[in-house]
């Protein structure tokens, strides 16, 4: 799910998810329904007792932290949430959902921006947002103040990019096809994937310069996809892999995108984890 200043969660109240639960189409504002969460008592204002910034966000501490560290401004962040209007009315949720969220807090509203920042990992806060660091009463979003209950799962750092990866060294393997692949960990696994199945993966992968243009960690889940879906060089890399094994692979250009308009270009380098094979 794509977030954005103008709609926190996939337009939140207009996503299709948001409107199973019933929508009004002519505010795009979702309707009570029984399983819909409560919303706090203090849902009209801030109590005295909250903390405020200057910008006029208030927040109060619902459950201590685990971690030690606040994300960044630019951090992406795995979280539960949930929002009211100050009227009470539950618009959108995540734990109703059953399905936490990732997002980088330089996609979102202000006030998430700002709030997010003061959280550790594990931690549970609540958010009064003024209208300013919301939505500004766009049409077709929540209005008003809104108060949002959210718990930071996780932040979500980027992979350290291999000090190989300009190209591999001389003790990495090679195949016919020019495909070279370096074991980081044994697998436990005892069989290798067919060139049909599908297989479930965390993965990175980075351009010969170091810059990252792709990695599961980052989305927050492994991917599950058919090898026969994949470029030549990930599918033949793959296939050498046993379940759990984590694989270095430099895939030349001619088994990668091919010089294909607007895909990664040149030679690739991945770190792939086989998580697990399915049919």
């Amino acid at each position: 799910m794509r977030l954005t200043r103008v709609a926190l969660i996939c337009s939140l109240a207009l996503s299709a998810a948001a409107c199973e639960r019933g929508c009004d189409r002519d505010t795009g504002m979702t309707q009570s329904a029984p399983g819909d969460i409560p919303a706090p008592a203090d849902v009209a204002a801030a109590p005295g007792d909250a903390e405020r910034t200057a910008s006029g966000l208030a927040s109060k501490k619902l459950q201590d932290g685990t971690g030690d560290t606040h994300p960044r401004a630019d951090s992406r962040v795995r979280v539960h949430y949930t929002g009211w209007t100050t009227g009470g009315q539950m618009f959108d949720s995540s734990v109703a959902r059953g399905e936490p969220i990732v997002f980088g807090l330089d996609e979102v509203i202000s006030g998430w921006t700002e709030g997010v920042q003061l959280m550790k990992t594990g931690e549970k806060r609540r958010f009064w947002i003024p209208v300013e660091l919301a939505y500004n009463n766009a049409p077709g979003a929540p209005q008003g103040m809104l108060v949002f209950d959210i718990e930071l799962l996780d932040i979500l750092e980027p992979p350290a990019v291999p000090g190989d990866v300009a190209a591999p060294p001389a003790d990495a393997g090679k195949s016919p096809s020019g495909l070279a692949f370096k074991v980081l960990q044994p697998g436990t696994g005892t069989t290798r994937p067919d060139h049909d199945d599908v297989v479930t993966l965390q993965y990175s992968g980075w351009l010969t310069d170091g810059r990252m243009f792709d990695s599961t960690y980052m989305r927050g889940e492994p991917a599950t996809f058919s090898i026969a879906d994949a470029v030549p060089g990930f599918r033949e890399g793959v296939q050498l892999m046993v379940e759990g094994e984590k694989r270095r692979l430099w895939i030349p250009e001619a088994l990668a995108y091919k010089g294909q308009a607007g895909a990664p270009p040149g030679m690739l380098v991945f770190d792939v984890e086989l998580v697990s094979i399915g049919k």
